[in-house]
């Protein structure tokens, strides 16, 4: 074959693609879309994705089917959609905190700013310090000054190691110069199980895993400057005057890189209608959270200053 034989060749075999990446857009959904969630059902972030799919029904012609693929921090399920085909009908709606830290401290190709689509943010999650009912701990002053009376003793129980989770109750306790084992768990349905069932003395864990069962549980601050806009009864680090570490972690739906701008806009646009319906509010209230929405150009953004804030933090407290 000559060389104009082969430029011909390979501008027909562009021509195809592009042709074929127009179909995709114009048809699409015509079929379920798969809305992966690295993480065990019952956490937060799977609460997001399933009040997503009860909410999608008349805004999306198909429907949201929410899988769960949990391991490695949420990389699991990450590894699984980086390299699904980019046609719109393989996504994933993560805790875009943890996805960014787990990056960020864990040995992996995947990089939460640039390995995917980013097409839009639904809701946040923030971090709290919870006890069980029974425990003789009634305030955030009675866990640091039993921690400090006897260093190493207390064992705290987090949804997993480089997660936003248990980087906010890290530098819970550096910046209270205290020391406590650290118990991971798979997610935060199974750490909330363990501490009600006592397996430690206390938890970092989202806010929003206190909705229904309070009977059980008791959360004493929210990692955060001000209240929780939905969990309003729990104080905050920040007006209890505890030092504390400002890491939450915004819900992001990413899609495959390369997936046709079309379709990203077209999901973009659904998830801000799904976003505004009563419907999705009402959901979200009965697990303790709330809609946040943000489209994916400030998602993108919003993480992207994430990481410049975190990049010391993660450094200081992963030594």
């Amino acid at each position: 074959m000559n060389r104009r034989s082969l430029i011909s060749a390979a501008l027909a075999g562009v021509a195809v693609f592009v042709t074929a990446t127009a179909s995709v857009a114009a048809d699409w959904p015509k079929r379920p879309i798969n809305l992966v969630v690295p993480y065990k059902a019952g956490g937060g972030t799977d609460a997001y994705a399933r009040a997503i799919s009860a909410a999608a029904a008349d805004v999306l012609d198909v429907p949201v089917v929410v899988v769960n693929k949990p391991g490695s921090g949420g990389l699991n399920g990450a590894n699984s959609v980086v390299g699904a085909r980019p046609d719109g009908y393989t996504m994933m709606m993560t805790s875009g905190g943890s996805f960014l830290l787990s990056t960020m401290t864990r040995d992996t190709k995947i990089d939460a700013l640039e390995s995917f689509e980013f097409v839009a943010q639904v809701g946040k999650l923030q971090t709290s310090l919870m006890v069980p009912k029974d425990s003789p701990f009634q305030t955030v002053q009675d866990v640091i000054d039993a921690a400090q009376a006897n260093p190493g003793s207390l064992r705290w129980a987090h949804s997993g190691r480089g997660g936003f989770h248990f980087v906010g109750g890290l530098g819970f306790l550096a910046n209270n110069n205290i020391e406590a084992q650290d118990v991971p768990f798979k997610g935060g349905g199974p750490t909330r199980a363990a501490l009600i069932g006592s397996q430690a003395d206390f938890g970092f864990l989202g806010v929003q895993q206190l909705a229904g069962f309070e009977d059980n549980l008791r959360a004493l601050a929210v990692n955060s400057a001000e209240r929780d806009s939905i969990m309003t009864e729990v104080p905050a680090f920040g007006e209890l005057g505890i030092p504390f570490a400002a890491v939450s972690s915004p819900v992001i739906v990413f899609a495959p890189k390369g997936t046709p701008a079309e379709v990203i806009t077209a999901m973009e646009a659904a998830l801000a209608e799904i976003a505004a319906k009563p419907e999705f509010a009402e959901l979200l209230a009965k697990r303790g959270t709330g809609p946040v929405y943000a489209n994916g150009a400030d998602a993108k953004a919003g993480l992207t200053a994430m990481k410049a804030d975190a990049a010391p933090l993660v450094a200081g407290l992963t030594k």
